[in-house]
C-alpha cells in the first residue's frame, strides 16, 4: 500500500480482519448458543468489512490483481465455514441446557394507570 495509507486503510484492514477471529472466540467463550451465534454474525460482518476494504484496495491499485484474487477466494472460503458453523450452532443449540441458560432476568412491567393521570389533569383544570 502507498505510504499515505499506512495508518488509514492498512489499519482498517488489520482491525476488521482481526475482529473476525476475535468475535468467533468471544462467542465460543460465552457457552450459550444465542450469544455464540450473535458473535458469529458480528464476525461475518467484520469479514464483509474486510472484503470491502480489499475491493477498494484493488480498485485503487493499492494491491495487485493476483493478491486480491487470492484474498477474495480465502474470504469466500471463510464465509462458507462461518455460515456452516452458524448453522451447526443453531441446530445443536449448544449451551441451551447450561445452568442459568433458561433464566430470564428482567423486571415485571407494571401496567400504565392512565385513569389517575386523567383525574389529576381534570383537578388541575378546575
Amino acid at each position: 500500500m502507498p505510504a499515505e495509507e499506512k495508518w488509514n486503510l492498512n489499519q482498517q484492514l488489520r482491525r476488521s480482519s482481526l475482529s473476525i477471529s476475535a468475535n468467533i472466540a468471544e462467542g465460543h467463550g460465552r457457552f450459550y448458543f444465542q450469544d455464540n451465534v450473535r458473535f458469529c454474525y458480528n464476525a461475518r460482518g467484520s469479514l464483509e468489512e474486510t472484503l470491502s476494504h480489499l475491493i477498494f484496495s484493488f480498485e485503487a491499485d493499492f494491491i495487485p490483481a493476483n493478491l486480491y484474487k487470492e484474498l477474495e477466494t480465502e474470504g469466500e472460503e471463510i464465509e462458507k465455514m462461518l455460515n456452516g458453523y452458524i448453522s451447526f450452532l443453531k441446530k445443536s443449540k449448544q449451551g441451551a441446557n447450561e445452568p442459568g441458560a433458561n433464566h430470564i432476568v428482567r423486571e415485571e412491567v407494571e401496567p400504565y394507570d392512565t385513569k389517575s393521570l386523567d383525574n389529576s389533569n381534570d383537578e388541575a383544570d378546575h
